[in-house]
């Protein structure tokens, strides 16, 4: 139903023709997150912030970082993967996303990245022990194209207009050639979902993309996309509906949505 993510915002090199390979610390637009240091503040109230928004649904963060996962198994499973390698949480904030990639897609390995120091402080502090990183994006962390999947929720509505090709390059080069980017995010058509993100305050002033805009995205960026799904229909107090989900998911009613696209070739980007 709402985010769990600062902004991700790689920068373009402006002297080599080469793609980036790093991120712009500091690079804010004036509607999406002011900076960085807003979700270090938040880190340790984030879930609480999170919580509260989350509450009219009568759900858990946990309720909606499970479930994501579990569709996303499905999807994959449906495609002949029964397991992934190593996965990239981009966007990982406190890391509410790791023990279910762990579990639900079998992932060896999850390397989770983000800009905020405070945030994967709180996430390598509740991890701990198990078969997870968390680092920093900058200038010392770049794209090894050693992922097999790429997830994020509810980041690029955090990213400036100007900054999320750019953001979507950095994960493109990131995966290897068939690796999958599951990307989640916030539907603004739906009514519920603007609601929610009304009640937190680093979602307010976030500029939402709806899925046909992620979908010319993340083609424009080198993704062909495979599906997109909807989910998230009905709060807790409808939940004996829920089965019915499965059913529309094709039809853009849920709270969020799920582009699942492919990286299909080593074309540079730029």
């Amino acid at each position: 139903m709402s985010v769990e993510r600062a902004s991700m915002i790689p920068e373009k090199n402006s002297v080599s023709t080469e793609p980036s390979e790093t991120s712009s610390l500091h690079s804010e637009g004036s509607k999406a997150t002011d900076s960085i240091g807003d979700f270090d503040d938040y880190a340790l109230d984030y879930e609480a912030a999170l919580g509260r928004g989350l509450s009219v649904s009568g759900e858990s963060q946990d309720y909606f970082a499970e479930e994501r996962v579990k569709w996303l198994s499905s999807r994959l499973l449906e495609r002949g993967r029964m397991e992934v390698g190593k996965v990239m949480d981009f966007g990982c904030g406190t890391g509410a996303s790791t023990p279910f990639l762990l579990d639900y897609l079998r992932a060896e390995h999850v390397l989770g990245v983000d800009v905020s120091e405070g945030s994967l402080e709180v996430a390598r502090g509740l991890y701990a022990g198990r078969k997870a990183d968390y680092t920093l994006i900058d200038h010392d962390t770049p794209p090894t194209g050693q992922i097999d999947l790429a997830f994020c929720n509810g980041v690029f509505h955090h990213i400036p207009l100007d900054q999320r090709e750019a953001a979507v390059l950095y994960v493109w080069k990131s995966l290897k050639v068939g690796g999958f980017f599951a990307f989640w995010e916030n539907n603004p058509w739906n009514p519920g979902t603007r609601y929610v993100m009304s009640r937190i305050p680093f979602d307010r002033d976030a500029i939402t993309l709806s899925y046909p805009e992620a979908g010319k995205l993340l083609t424009a960026g080198g993704f062909r996309v495979r599906e997109t799904d909807f989910l998230f229909i009905f709060p807790n107090v409808l939940r004996r509906l829920r089965p019915i989900e499965k059913f529309v998911s094709r039809l853009p009613l849920g709270a969020q949505y799920l582009v699942l696209c492919e990286k299909v070739g080593e074309e540079v980007r730029s």
